[in-house]
């Protein structure tokens, strides 16, 4: 079962990395910081320090169309920010 789903790429999250050497990742929802720690340190060979993790609540969205108003709602998922030991980055893009 893979726990990382996707690395999260945003602005934010690139400010992070630049400055604290932190990167933030989509995880599945079941799972705990030790997974996550030896899934990152698996996959991109560095050496984590620290995982904080948090649930993000999915959002309520809405559009106007022809036939009416369509609601519905994005799906929860579990976000992880790893901590890598001094020097040590990750390159998303290496593993495409």
């Amino acid at each position: 079962m893979a726990i990382i789903i996707k690395p999260i790429v945003t602005e934010k999250m690139s400010k992070l990395g630049e400055k604290y050497n932190r990167y933030g990742f989509a995880v599945v929802p079941d799972a705990d910081k030790l997974q996550i720690k030896k899934a990152v340190e698996d996959l991109y060979n560095v050496k984590v320090v620290s995982v904080n993790t948090m649930m993000k609540n999915g959002k309520t969205k809405s559009r106007y169309t022809k036939s009416g108003l369509i609601q519905g709602r994005t799906s929860k998922y579990k976000k992880a920010i790893v901590t890598l030991k001094e020097g040590d980055t990750i390159d998303y893009y290496s593993k495409i």
